[in-house]
């Protein structure tokens, strides 16, 4: 699906392109593009848009590079439709002085939110590297609102794991929060590979010389894109403080599981230590000798259940003496 985006003034607007031409647009996105469409961006812009299997490439040779005048910058951005079943894919960016395109084969939100943003808000959109500017800071701001709602979910993990020992019981939640701890490593891991592209994406422009092949950062842009840099690197740090979050999350959660496991094993064997001398009584009486005096009393059996009830009762009053139970 193509979809383009051309400048009004100071406001980006959508292409009808059923009366307008690709050649008008500022921004063109590609979403799951067909070989048709590939072709017809290829024609207007006299540029080789990278394939599916190109994008997902992981060296940094194939994620960031120049190619007959154009900027090829590739990052693993998210889509979040729903945070529990979020997924990240490549997004290649490729900018020319004159325009941007950007391609990727999933449905990341922050690009629509950016397209959203620009409609309504004045903002220099003036060349290529202006709509990647505004595009790369959209993502960094999803990724933010993405680490802020982890670290509430992760306060309610908190909770939820240290109300595991009472009586009125969660012992059976605590499997479903070891399938949440799961989750939040799995989106605490996209959100940091994420960063990590940007960071490197960002790193390249600041670092790239004005001589080079192709467009590079004016002097209006640098310091759009160093503060970005830092907001990268400040939420690269939250994320992996997040990361050890859920790592003491998941060894208080099987703590938990151990203590628990731990205090079913002491009831068990109280039980058994309990009843082990009226099983010792039982097993005396229960002995086929011809002499055994106590057969013969008329008291014999009530004493013999006596002692049973004596011999369990003094166990369990010592423990309970004891603070065991």
């Amino acid at each position: 699906m193509i979809t383009a985006y051309a400048t009004r003034g100071t406001r980006l607007e959508k292409l009808d392109l059923s009366d307008r031409h690709l050649s008008e647009a500022l921004w063109i996105d590609l979403e799951a593009p067909t070989e048709a469409e590939e072709d017809a961006v290829e024609a207007v812009l006299a540029l080789d848009i990278p394939t599916r299997e190109d994008m997902q490439e992981i060296e940094v040779s194939s994620r960031i590079y120049r190619e007959d005048g154009a900027l090829f910058l590739t990052a693993q951005v998210i889509a979040t439709a729903d945070l529990r079943e979020a997924e990240i894919g490549p997004v290649t960016f490729a900018v020319r002085p004159d325009r941007l395109v950007t391609v990727h084969y999933h449905h990341p939100r922050s690009l629509g939110y950016f397209a959203d943003w620009a409609a309504r808000h004045d903002m220099v959109l003036e060349s290529g590297l202006d709509a990647l500017m505004g595009l790369l800071e959209a993502i960094v701001d999803r990724l933010a609102d993405i680490l802020e709602a982890e670290a509430r979910q992760h306060e309610l993990l908190s909770k939820a794991i240290f109300a595991a020992h009472r009586p009125s019981g969660r012992a059976e939640t605590l499997g479903a929060v070891l399938q949440r701890i799961g989750r939040a490593e799995a989106m605490n891991g996209r959100v940091n590979e994420s960063l990590a592209t940007i960071l490197r994406i960002l790193t390249y422009l600041t670092a790239s010389p004005e001589t080079a092949d192709g467009p590079c950062l004016h002097a209006r842009q640098m310091p759009i894109a160093q503060a970005q840099l830092q907001d990268v690197r400040s939420l690269r740090e939250v994320a992996g403080a997040q990361a050890d979050k859920v790592r003491f999350l998941l060894d208080a959660t099987l703590g938990v599981i151990n203590i628990r496991q731990s205090d079913v094993i002491k009831i068990f064997s109280v039980v058994a230590f309990v009843f082990l001398p009226p099983t010792l009584i039982a097993s005396i009486y229960g002995m086929n000798f011809d002499y055994m005096p106590e057969l013969k009393w008329p008291w014999g059996y009530p004493m013999a259940l006596g002692l049973m009830v004596v011999s369990a009762l003094v166990p369990y009053l010592l423990f309970r003496w004891k603070k065991w139970l």
